[in-house]
C-alpha cells in the first residue's frame, strides 16, 4: 500500500511539471487556408473537343441503361437487398467491330449553330473561371431511385429540390406493384402512392413516370423483362393507377415503357420491332387520355445502339418502324422520347475524329448532339411536327471511387468534365426549339454495394456515399444554374 501511495505521488508530481512546462511555452500560430468552392466555376468545352475511350474493346458498349427503379420495399419499408452482379444487372447493348451504320435518307435537320465561347487566356496561376449559365429550371429534371424507405425517400426528394430542378422522374416496376393479379391495392402500391405524393409536394415540382416490366401473370414468356401478351393489360394497369389511387392527381407526364429496342426489355410475344411497340403504345395512350387531357404522353426513349443479332434493334430503324406503324398520326399530342448519351465525348463534339487505340469516338451514336439530330431528322422525314423529350442522358465518371471503373471510357471523364458536359448539354437542349425538356440520369442510384461491385450506375450518380463529400460538383452547380435560392 505504501509503495502504491509513493507511485501515486510521483505521478502527480510529473503531471504538474509537464503542465507547468507547456503552460509557459509560447502559443503556436494556427494558419487557416480558405479555398473557393469549385461549384462556383465551370469551364465549358469547345465545340472541337473530342473525348474517347479505347477501341481495344472489340465489342463496344453502346449504352449503359439504368437498372429499372424497382421500388422494391417490404411493408415495413426495409429495402430489399440489392442483387449481386449478374442478377438483373443492366449492361448496355454491344456493337460488333465490323458494324456499319445503316444509310438513312433524311433531310438535314434545322439545328441552331452551337458555338462554345472561346476560353479567355489564362495569365494567372490556377484555372480560369467561366460563370455557370442560367438555365430554365422548368425544363430540367432528375431521375431518382426509390428502392428506399419512406424517410430516406423524403430526404432524396429534398436533395432534388435543392438543385432547383422542377421535374422528378421515377421508373415504375409494374411487376412489383401488382405481382399476383391486376387491380390490387397492396402494401407496395400504398408505399408507391406515398412516394409519388412526396415527390409532387415541393412547389413547382412535377413528376414523370416511366412504366415498364409486366408481371408474370400478364406474360407467357417470363425470361428477363418484357411487355404483357395482351397490350390492354398495361392500359388497364395505367387506368387503375391513375383513377383508383392518389397517383393520378400527382403525375404530370408518363413515358410508355423503356428502351423497347433492347430484347432484355422486350422479351415476350409482341413483335420485337417498332410496330410491336406501337401495339403496346396505342391502348396505353388511350388509357391516359381517357383519364386526363393534360398529362404529357411520351414514347419510350430508345437506347442508342446498332443491330446485334437478336439482342438489339438499331434505334434509328426502330423509330422509323414506329412511324411506319402510325406514330405521326398522334400529332403534337405526344412527345418523342430520346436517350442521347454521350459516353466520353463532350455534348457538342461531333463524329468522327477518331484517336488511335481508343474507342467510343468513331461512331455517331456515341455523340450526344448527333443522337438528338438523328431522332429529329427521322421526325422531320415522317412529317411529325412535335417535340422531343430527352428522358435520359448523362456522363459517368469514376473519379475518386475506390474500385476500378467498369468501363474504360469512364476514366476519361473527370468530375469536372461531368459538370461541364452536363451544363453544356442543358444549354444545347434549351436552345433547340423542338426539345421540350431534359431528365438527367441520375441523382441517387449509387450506394456502397454498387461501387464495390463496379456497377456503372454509380458513375452517373450525383450523390455517391463512397465520396467525401458525397455530392459531386455537378450537384452543387445545378443549384447555381437554376438560380435556386436566389
Amino acid at each position: 500500500m505504501k509503495r502504491r501511495f509513493q507511485k501515486y505521488l510521483l505521478t502527480i508530481s510529473l503531471i504538474g511539471a509537464l503542465w507547468a512546462l507547456f503552460a509557459c511555452a509560447p502559443e503556436e500560430t494556427i494558419f487557416i487556408v480558405i479555398t473557393p468552392t469549385p461549384a462556383s466555376v465551370v469551364v465549358l468545352p469547345t465545340s472541337t473537343s473530342t473525348s474517347t475511350a479505347t477501341a481495344e474493346e472489340t465489342a463496344v458498349i453502346i449504352h449503359s441503361e439504368t437498372p429499372t427503379d424497382d421500388i422494391q420495399i417490404t411493408p415495413t419499408e426495409t429495402p430489399i437487398p440489392l442483387p449481386t452482379i449478374g442478377e438483373g444487372t443492366r449492361m448496355g447493348p454491344v456493337v460488333p467491330p465490323d458494324y456499319v451504320l445503316p444509310t438513312l435518307v433524311v433531310p438535314s435537320p434545322i439545328i441552331p449553330t452551337m458555338t462554345s465561347s472561346p476560353l479567355p487566356t489564362n495569365t494567372q496561376s490556377g484555372p480560369t473561371a467561366t460563370p455557370i449559365p442560367l438555365l430554365d429550371a422548368s425544363r430540367i429534371g432528375l431521375q431518382l431511385y426509390s428502392n428506399v424507405g419512406q424517410p430516406e425517400w423524403e430526404g432524396y426528394v429534398e436533395q432534388a429540390e435543392r438543385t432547383g430542378v422542377q421535374w422528378i422522374k421515377i421508373q415504375v416496376n409494374w411487376a412489383f406493384l401488382q405481382p399476383e393479379s391486376p387491380n390490387v391495392f397492396n402494401d407496395q402500391m400504398q408505399l408507391f402512392e406515398r412516394q409519388i405524393e412526396t415527390a409532387s409536394r415541393p412547389p413547382n415540382m412535377r413528376v414523370m413516370l416511366s412504366i415498364a416490366k409486366a408481371p408474370s401473370w400478364a406474360r407467357s414468356v417470363n425470361a428477363e423483362d418484357g411487355p404483357p401478351d395482351n397490350p390492354q393489360a398495361l392500359a388497364d394497369f395505367i387506368t387503375y393507377m391513375l383513377r383508383d389511387t392518389k397517383i393520378g392527381t400527382a403525375v404530370d407526364a408518363i413515358e410508355v415503357w423503356n428502351e423497347p429496342n433492347l430484347i432484355r426489355e422486350w422479351r415476350g410475344t409482341l413483335p420485337f420491332s417498332g410496330a410491336g411497340y406501337m401495339q403496346l403504345f396505342t391502348p396505353a395512350y388511350n388509357a391516359i387520355r381517357a383519364y386526363s387531357p393534360t398529362i404529357q404522353i411520351i414514347t419510350a426513349g430508345l437506347a442508342p445502339t446498332g443491330a446485334l443479332g437478336g439482342d438489339t434493334v438499331d434505334d434509328r430503324t426502330f423509330l422509323q418502324q414506329m412511324y411506319s406503324a402510325g406514330l405521326a398520326n398522334y400529332g403534337t399530342d405526344v412527345f418523342i422520347g430520346a436517350h442521347p448519351y454521350g459516353w466520353g465525348n463532350p455534348p457538342d463534339a461531333r463524329c468522327c475524329n477518331a484517336i488511335p487505340d481508343r474507342g467510343w469516338d468513331d461512331n455517331s451514336k456515341f455523340f450526344f448532339i448527333e443522337n438528338i439530330e438523328s431522332v429529329y431528322g427521322i421526325m422531320q422525314t415522317s412529317g411529325h411536327n412535335t417535340k422531343m423529350w430527352i428522358t435520359e442522358f448523362g456522363w459517368a465518371t469514376w473519379e475518386g471511387l475506390p474500385t476500378q471503373a467498369p468501363e474504360l471510357w469512364m476514366t476519361y471523364n473527370t468530375a469536372q468534365n461531368q459538370l461541364n458536359y452536363t451544363i453544356r448539354a442543358f444549354q444545347i437542349g434549351q436552345s433547340l426549339p423542338y426539345v421540350e425538356g431534359m431528365i438527367l440520369w441520375n441523382l441517387n442510384f449509387a450506394n456502397m454495394f454498387r461501387v464495390e461491385q463496379r456497377d456503372e450506375v454509380a458513375g452517373y450518380s450525383l450523390i455517391n456515399p463512397a465520396l467525401l463529400p458525397s455530392e459531386r460538383p455537378l450537384y452543387r452547380a445545378l443549384s447555381q444554374a437554376t438560380g435556386y435560392g436566389q
